[in-house]
Formats: C-alpha cells, sequence, structure tokens
C-alpha cells in the first residue's frame, strides 16, 4: 500500500503546468484531487516517475453561461458544482450527479475534470457529461482543441490526451427547461455504481454497461421514433458488454440498465 519513489512537482498556473508535462513528458501524472490517482499508486497499478500537482490552480475552478453554453472549469469540486447557483439552473444534472458522487470528503476534494480525465466506466461524471452532449477543451504545446464527449472516452481508462495536454474547460448546452434524471444502483451508498443512468432531454449515458462511458443509443433512437418509455427503456442494454462479476452479473446489469432507465425517462418527464 506504499506508492513508489516519485518526483513532486506543484504548478500554480496552466502555462506552468502545460511547460512541465511537455519537459517531463510520458514520465509524468497529474494530480488534481488524487482520489483516482493516488489508489492506483498505493496498489502499484501506476508508477508515475513525476507528479505534477495542479490542486493549487485557481484559475481552473469557475461555472459560467457563455453565449448560450454552461461552461465548467476542470478544477471545479464536485461540492461547488453541487450547491452552484448556474449549474443548478442551467444544468441540473450535473450539479445532481455532482452531489451523489462517494462521501463528503471525496466531494470536497475530487474534481470533475479528474473524474474525465480518469475515463472510469463505472463513475458517474462521465455518463452525466455523455448525456449532456459536452464537449471537453484540452490545452497544450499546439494551443486548445475541443473534443466532443462522445469522442473522449476511448477506452478503459484511457482518453485521447496528449502527454503535454491539459483538460481545462467541459461546456455544454444549457438545460434550462430541459427534463432530466439519474439514478443508480449501488452495494453501499458509497460504492461505485453497479449500474447507472443520467438522461438530459432525449440523451441516455450509462454507467458500468461496458468498457467506456456510454450512450444507450437504442433508447435514444427509440425515443426519437416515438416510442413510450417503456419501450424505450427495453432497449437500453442492447450494444453494451458489462462486466460480468460474482456480485452482478452481465444480466443482471443489463436487467438493472433497463429498469434504471425507466425510472429516469420517469423522473425526467
Amino acid at each position: 500500500m506504499i506508492p513508489a519513489s516519485f518526483e513532486y512537482v506543484r504548478v500554480s498556473t496552466v502555462d506552468d503546468a502545460l511547460a512541465r508535462l511537455a519537459s517531463l513528458g510520458d514520465d509524468a501524472k497529474v494530480l488534481a484531487g488524487g482520489h483516482s490517482l493516488l489508489p492506483l499508486m498505493k496498489l502499484r497499478l501506476a508508477a508515475p516517475e513525476y507528479l505534477v500537482d495542479i490542486g493549487p490552480v485557481d484559475e481552473l475552478r469557475y461555472v459560467r453561461v457563455d453565449d448560450g453554453e454552461v461552461v465548467i472549469g476542470a478544477l471545479s469540486r464536485y461540492s461547488d458544482l453541487a450547491r452552484d447557483p448556474v449549474l443548478l439552473e442551467h444544468a441540473p444534472l450535473l450539479a445532481h450527479v455532482s452531489a451523489s458522487v462517494g462521501d463528503r470528503q471525496v466531494r470536497h476534494r475530487g474534481t470533475i475534470g479528474g473524474s474525465l480525465v480518469h475515463a472510469d466506466a463505472a463513475a458517474d461524471l462521465p455518463a452525466a457529461v455523455l448525456a449532456s452532449d459536452a464537449v471537453l477543451v484540452a490545452r497544450g504545446p499546439s494551443g486548445a482543441r475541443r473534443i466532443p464527449a462522445s469522442e473522449f472516452f476511448l477506452g478503459p481508462f484511457t482518453t485521447p490526451l496528449e502527454p503535454a495536454e491539459l483538460l481545462t474547460e467541459i461546456r455544454l448546452p444549457s438545460q434550462a427547461g430541459q427534463g432530466w434524471g439519474f439514478q443508480k444502483f449501488t452495494r453501499r451508498a458509497i460504492d461505485w455504481a453497479m449500474v447507472g443512468v443520467a438522461v438530459a432531454g432525449g440523451r441516455v449515458g450509462l454507467v458500468n454497461m461496458g468498457g467506456v462511458p456510454l450512450r444507450a443509443s437504442a433508447t435514444e433512437s427509440a425515443l426519437a421514433s416515438g416510442a413510450s418509455i417503456a419501450e424505450a427503456a427495453a432497449a437500453a442494454a442492447e450494444g453494451t458488454n458489462p462486466p460480468d462479476e460474482p456480485h452482478a452479473t452481465a444480466e443482471y446489469r443489463r436487467h438493472l440498465a433497463r429498469v434504471l432507465t425507466r425510472r429516469a425517462l420517469t423522473q425526467a418527464s
């Protein structure tokens, strides 16, 4: 439970972080809240030579509306997002999901950007960002680029970010006036969800139903064709590949996906 030795680098601005990442290359990992990376380091599943701590970069903590889009700084913490008045009005799904992550310690340290870059299919925020039709903005040596959330999760714990790039913000259309819903099933309150479902408008994101965060495309197509909630929810597990484990088999997860999708769609309606 003791991590391998590493060199700790602390930065206070985005420019400083990008310069350090460019010089250190593949040997460096970014530390934000630490709730995803540090457990992996303690288990020796990750052993970076350099740890670049971006925690002090306050310029990446903000929520605002910009030309009809909700813009969220990547270092915004769950606890701040859960009660942010702009988010509660324009992106209530993200506010609600942020309030349901882990326990108070996790919510006061964990960041939305850290969760997205970690790209864990069992995490809640990636599904909510997918359902919100978000675009993720990354900065690197060549400037900034926009990556649709639908193209951000490439594989288990894998994203298109380059070693010298940093996720800086999340942008999504305002959801003011739209229906939304979020349902998840856990063994204990603070556990990873066996299955979760996030709904915003006619978009549906799934938690823990494959190797990457997923959209329930069959359900979305059914809704667009005029299907009832029950009919659309029955298709929620189509095209998924959930993990098959003793405490939650793949077939049980498929059942949960259908049940929770029906509940989330009903909540959204």
